[in-house]
């Protein structure tokens, strides 16, 4: 099947899913929205998440695309069950995958999620690994300066490695041995964390784990898979500055990529 796999997320994190679907699926095509004006989720009322992510699950089922991946852990953890009730794609989220990672990495039981404020509150980091084994010992922090640094493009300044240190201060004596980045941005951030918290601590990326997932629904559902060869033509599309969105997805792709804005009505809250 040649549709393509729809990616969504509050901004530019879900683009570390887009690298590792282009690193592992090279022959699928792609179509991306960032929501970009409207992020971080992670401060957001669960609600106002769900509505937001309902939006923009309904515009790329335009492209009538074969699967749906929240590559929003916030989003995932408030909307996935609801989104999965209104469409008849599977629909992917990052967060059962990043706590199987995790759990096969470490070697103690001692484990680490940071996230956003909205991830770190719903408890679905700990749930998911719980239900993998109740042994662990699960640490969990809100880093909510993170997002907004890779937001603005700032994820390889002197400033971000400064607020990354801050940030991580309080798991510096946690002796975790993995460290879940419980957030699609957060790869983007990872020499700093990976210096915060010392080789000692395995840094687990979800991104990865996610598309092993999205290629084992397409090995087991044969009529998904692509069959038919040539280069794939994948779309990116963002709610805030088409600019600052098209250089940070042109960098961390490494590809020139063309970008539309889409510019939602949003409702006063409140």
């Amino acid at each position: 099947m040649n549709q393509a796999i729809a990616i969504m997320d509050s901004g530019v994190g879900g683009l570390t899913v887009v690298r590792e679907v282009l690193r592992q699926l090279p022959q699928e095509q792609i179509v991306y929205f960032g929501d970009t004006a409207r992020a971080p989720y992670g401060p957001r009322p669960p609600e106002e998440v769900v509505r937001f992510t309902r939006e923009i699950a309904e515009y790329l089922t335009r492209y009538k695309p074969k699967m749906l991946v929240l590559a929003c852990n916030t989003a995932t953890a408030v909307a996935l069950d609801d989104i999965r009730s209104r469409v008849e794609i599977p629909v992917v989220g990052v967060i059962k995958p990043g706590a199987r990672a995790a759990v096969k990495a470490s070697r103690t039981g001692r484990i680490g999620v940071i996230g956003t404020e909205g991830t770190v509150k719903s408890g679905a980091y700990e749930e998911a690994l719980r239900e993998i084994s109740a042994q662990l010992e699960i640490v969990s922090l809100a880093c909510p300066d993170l997002v907004p640094l890779v937001e603005a493009g700032e994820y390889e300044s002197p400033l971000a490695w400064e607020i990354v240190r801050r940030s991580l201060a309080p798991l510096q004596d946690q002796k975790l041995d993995s460290l879940i980045l419980g957030c699609t941005h957060y790869p983007f951030l990872a020499a700093p964390i990976a210096e915060a918290m010392g080789p000692s601590t395995q840094l687990i990326n979800s991104a990865e784990e996610t598309v092993r997932e999205i290629s084992a629904i397409l090995s087991y559902q044969e009529d998904l898979a692509k069959r038919e060869d040539g280069t794939p033509l994948h779309r990116f599309f963002c709610s805030g500055d088409s600019a600052i969105f098209r250089r940070i997805t042109s960098s961390w792709l490494n590809q020139q990529v063309e970008a539309s804005t889409i510019v939602w009505q949003v409702p006063t809250v409140g």
